[in-house]
């Protein structure tokens, strides 16, 4: 192990919390040795006792769930309400997949000369690296039903981030699970990260972060031909039509982008309105962005907190020179603390705040002239995980969501995520899916088995 530490701080106050071992690759190898022997043990056992173990760890997780929030406030500046549904989401998603050991099944397939079956054989160990914008509900996401096809997991929390990943592998292993079966690994991308993707017995990475390190993920995944899910970067749009409910369009549109201060790869940053409408909405907008309630994120009625850290901060600042095209703002905190205020621009279309992710509290506002210019308008982008689309129009609703290249879309509403539903990008936005009843298969190889069949005489 190595004597190297990361000084883990509260982005709300800039104090420290405390610090984290940053462990070396002979470290990552010691702990993938154990996870195999433990993956073998842990897959060797009925899918009912795998079941129920996971429904233990579900309600340690949920016996704990104030204590994961405050940590979570206290780590990422997280406002409370954000955390505790977080926290909450981590046991909800065990629950869900703590029923698929028991449905996890092959098939028989008809064929001539015998008796044909398929079994889905788990693939052995799974490295999870997680971001640093959303610790709990990512990782559950990853481990949750990695563990319920029968695996063992490795998680990387991010360096910034790790407490509450940190805390998690603590209950799993006070809720009766085998601690070898579930780590959590904390050090640096380029050295546990990269092991995990370099070392043979660690059959599959899914990988949350930007684009660049994904596509850094897949290449080193592919000389080892690992399996990757990457869920990447995202500059999602929020197609506002003249013929929706504009007040709520507008009320809404502020939560789609400033939830966990923007730092969330589905937030719709692009703002498209029909022109026809765009003035009007702008007046809407502008009390609805002023009413964001930003400060303590362990106040209830704090809305947003703070961004991560001093140097995001300054990236997200860079995006808002003294010339940017500000239409308004709402406030932030001053004093001690990384706090940027929720910010709407008006830029022209080839501007970089309408192309790039900023991953913070800025918003552009674009209009559009029709469907047809909405449609190429939010298309083009690298682009393509999440979006909103609003409408009375049914039809209208229907066209636009087939033919936005986006992975996850909502139709009068911002909702992303749902732990039932499968939850992916398209283009540079990532490859696979996660989430879903199918997510347990996706940690799996399909094994084929013919029995020749003698015919009796």
């Amino acid at each position: 192990m190595s004597s190297a530490t990361t000084t883990v701080i509260n982005p709300a106050t800039e104090e420290v919390l405390r610090t984290v071992e940053r462990l070396d690759v002979a470290a990552v190898d010691d702990a993938v040795a154990r996870a195999r022997d433990a993956q073998r043990r842990w897959a060797r056992r009925a899918p009912a006792e795998r079941a129920a173990a996971l429904r233990d760890f579900a309600a340690a997780v949920d016996a704990h769930v104030g204590e994961l929030a405050a940590l979570e406030v206290a780590n990422s500046g997280h406002p409370i309400g954000a955390a505790e549904w977080e926290a909450g989401h981590v046991r909800d998603v065990l629950q869900y997949y703590s029923a698929s050991p028991e449905r996890l099944s092959g098939r028989q397939i008809p064929v001539a000369g015998g008796l044909n079956v398929t079994f889905h054989e788990p693939l052995g160990v799974v490295g999870v690296i997680t971001p640093w914008n959303f610790p709990m509900p990512i990782a559950a996401w990853g481990f949750a039903p990695a563990l319920a096809a029968g695996n063992a997991v490795l998680v990387k929390p991010a360096e910034w981030t790790p407490l509450t990943t940190l805390r998690i592998a603590e209950l799993a292993a006070e809720s009766g699970l085998d601690p070898d079966l579930f780590q959590v690994l904390s050090g640096q991308g380029s050295v546990v990260g990269e092991r995990f993707v370099t070392h043979p017995d660690i059959r599959k990475v899914v990988f949350t972060g930007s684009t660049e390190v994904g596509t850094q993920v897949m290449a080193g995944a592919a000389r080892q031909v690992k399996r990757v899910t990457l869920e990447l970067g995202g500059k999602s749009a929020n197609i506002v039509f003249d013929d929706c409910d504009l007040e709520r369009a507008a009320a809404t549109a502020p939560y789609g982008v400033f939830d966990n201060a923007g730092q969330d790869c589905c937030a719709r940053s692009r703002i498209l309105v029909q022109r026809s409408v765009y003035d009007r909405f702008m007046e809407l907008l502008e009390p609805a962005v002023a009413g964001v309630v930003v400060g303590d994120p362990a106040q209830r009625e704090t809305e947003m907190g703070p961004l991560v850290s001093k140097a995001h901060l300054a990236s997200v600042a860079a995006y808002v020179p003294d010339d940017a095209p500000v239409a308004f703002r709402g406030s932030a905190p001053s004093g001690a603390g990384f706090w940027f205020p929720p910010t709407v621009l008006t830029p022209d279309r080839s501007a970089r705040t309408v192309t790039e992710e900023i991953f913070g509290p800025v918003v552009v506002v674009l209009p559009f002239d029709d469907e047809a210019d909405a449609i190429a308008l939010a298309n083009d982008t690298e682009y393509g995980l999440s979006g909103s689309i609003w409408t009375d129009n049914l039809s209208r609703a229907l066209r636009v969501s087939r033919a936005v290249e986006a992975g996850n879309l909502s139709v009068n509403s911002h909702s992303s995520v749902r732990y039932s539903t499968p939850f992916g990008g398209f283009k540079r936005s990532g490859l696979g899916r996660e989430l879903g009843p199918d997510a347990p298969e996706h940690f799996t190889e399909t094994k084929n088995v013919f029995f020749a069949i003698t015919e009796s005489e």
